[in-house]
């Protein structure tokens, strides 16, 4: 079997040599997978929260052609992907002297946690596994008129569209009340209903009293799930045919059989969902799908769970003998988990995430805080049958991707590692900004007619700029941000705990630390996303008692301290005013957004 992209597998043998034999067992494990925007992982966590092993492997991103916004990913490439992380983990600890002594006729592992690219929508059947339509990743724009004929749908009910077939005034916030969420083409909700209303065969399904319960609608994390816990199923057809189209063919075919579920962070990114009942609303299904020709059942929603709690369990023959009846105990959204791998448990502590998007989180306890700031209010976590613990977060589409289109797009730089490298052959951007608006502005904005633009350019200005204007609008969308949170909360952030990808840039983090004015804190273990699920599953098996246990595991690596003076400060962030509003009102035809249609 032949794949586009290498798996990258890493034992980390340091954190057998530096962990103290009074402090954990070294046959108990904890297992994470961590599916992306632009990769899948699988980690191993030992009892003192290190990584042990790790496998790392990119998938397709597939951008249609003659649709300009539109972002999917191949729902069977990501589960084949995770399965190849699986089996690369487990083959190079049995090959490792270090752990030569772990049992892997049965299981070491203690749980499987699993934390998602939120939003990434994906369509099924349950009764055949196949998906009816490739995976519409989160920061897709096709669903942008559908956000935006929902919003103004209430202008023309409280009279204020006007007359004659006009566009309406626009209400975003109309299900914020209930949801958290603006009306956005961000959301899962949105996403449903483009499946339904230009994929023929998943409309058909619905549509057929015998076939509509087969029908299953799931982000990623409910994807695996089924998958996990299901079957191969053979098709009696090509038992005897072992060409290579027929292998190809039983390749591809997913697992059936598996488990329908989600957790509360998950399901809270839907527009489906009330965020005080955490269950999922009808009038919000009908709100989201009205003009859609049928209605989504609630049959075809998984069943919403909490974020710690023993799920289910691998099922016999779902593709990995010694994982077989290992507990499922653990579901986080990436940024929900961050915030619980950075151990913010308590009210008012934040985290910053610099991944292909760039997240926000401060946890505000058990009472959801509503946002005027444009925020998200949202879902941070929920453990066993205790209250669910609420967030604010801010969402900005690219970050990391900013520097991937320097790299693909532009190919001025060959790896991430060179933007810093260029940027730091000049001492200012020089009045140069890079709003990296390529798929509208999200928060604290929420415009979906902005497209990226880079200003204030000179002829003396080069790549070395470019680059370190890349890199300053990570910091500076993150100042807009954390100024909102400031507003929304009423908690002014002492420093600001941060991780992802983008931590590894020094430059970008010492930026950020002097625009936010405040010290920014980078944590010994930096995959905090694994980390986190991997964190609520263990707790829910009792490998860890409470999170007082996991809280004591954070230790800080690195700090940078704010060093640029205030005249400099606010001379840079008013340069980004401008620059934003420059990137306003160039989409006037949102449908123009996505042309939406197959």
């Amino acid at each position: 079997m032949s794949f586009k992209f290498q798996c990258d597998t890493c034992v980390e043998e340091e954190a057998f040599s530096t962990t103290s034999a009074a402090a954990t067992s070294h046959d108990i494990l904890i297992g994470s997978i961590d599916q992306g925007t632009s990769s899948t992982r699988f980690l191993l966590f030992n009892q003192c929260g290190r990584i042990v092993a790790s496998a790392q492997m990119e998938h397709t991103q597939i951008f249609p052609p003659d649709h300009v916004g539109w972002h999917e990913h191949d729902p069977l490439e990501l589960w084949e992907n995770t399965l190849t992380c699986m089996r690369n983990v487990i083959e190079a600890m049995r090959t490792s002297e270090c752990y030569s002594s772990l049992d892997w006729t049965k299981s070491p592992l203690k749980a499987i946690g699993i934390t998602n690219q939120r939003e990434t929508t994906i369509a099924w059947n349950a009764e055949t596994g196949i998906p009816y339509y490739n995976a519409i990743v989160w920061d897709d724009l096709r669903t942008t008129e559908i956000a935006s004929s929902i919003a103004r749908k209430q202008g023309r009910r409280e009279g204020r569209g006007g007359g004659g077939g006009g566009r309406g005034e626009e209400d975003k916030d109309r299900l914020r009340e209930r949801t958290g969420l603006p009306l956005a083409s961000y959301f899962a909700g949105t996403k449903v209903r483009w499946l339904i209303d230009n994929v023929p065969e998943l409309k058909n399904d619905l549509m057929d009293e015998n076939k509509r319960s087969q029908v299953r609608f799931g982000t990623v994390d409910t994807w695996l799930v089924f998958q996990l816990t299901g079957q191969h199923k053979r098709n009696p057809n090509n038992d005897d045919d072992d060409d290579d189209q027929g292998q190809e063919r039983l390749r591809r075919s997913a697992n059936v059989g598996g488990e329908f579920v989600t957790d509360v962070t998950n399901a809270s990114r839907w527009l489906f969902m009330d965020l005080d009942t955490l269950d999922w609303n009808q009038e919000l299904i009908d709100i989201v799908c009205e003009g859609s020709d049928v209605i989504p059942p609630l049959s075809s929603l998984p069943k919403i769970e909490s974020s710690s709690s023993v799920l289910h369990f691998c099922a016999k023959g779902f593709g990995i003998e010694v994982l077989e009846g290992t507990p499922i105990a653990g579901i986080l959204g990436d940024q929900q988990a961050a915030l619980f791998g950075q151990g913010a448990f308590e009210p008012g502590e934040a985290k910053n995430t610099y991944g292909t998007g760039l997240f926000l989180m401060m946890n505000t306890g058990t009472v959801r805080t509503p946002s005027t700031h444009g925020l998200l209010t949202t879902v941070g976590y929920r453990i066993g049958n205790e209250k669910a613990v609420y967030a604010l977060e801010g969402s900005v589409s690219h970050s990391g991707s900013t520097i991937q289109w320097l790299r693909d797009q532009l190919q001025i730089i060959q790896n991430a590692s060179e933007s810093e490298a260029y940027a730091r052959n000049v001492k200012s951007n020089d009045g140069l900004y890079f709003v990296p608006a390529f798929a509208g502005l999200f928060a604290p904005y929420w415009r979906s007619d902005a497209r990226a633009c880079i200003v204030g350019m000179t002829a003396s200005h080069n790549k070395n700029h470019l680059c370190r204007a890349a890199l300053e609008s990570t910091a500076y969308q993150t100042k807009d941000v954390f100024d909102a949170i400031d507003k929304d909360s009423h908690v002014s952030l002492k420093e600001l705990r941060v991780d992802g990808g983008g931590t590894a840039n020094s430059l970008l983090m010492q930026f950020q630390a002097d625009i936010i004015n405040v010290p920014v804190v980078k944590p010994v273990v930096k995959e905090t996303t694994a980390l986190g699920a991997a964190f609520a599953a263990g707790l829910a098996v009792g490998v860890w008692k409470d999170l007082n246990e996991i809280k004591a595991f954070w230790a800080e690596e690195e700090r940078f301290v704010p060093s640029m003076d205030e005249e400099t400060r606010m001379k840079n962030l008013h340069g980004w005013k401008k620059a934003i509003h420059k990137s306003m009102g160039w989409a006037d035809d949102v449908a123009s957004a996505g042309n939406a249609k197959l």
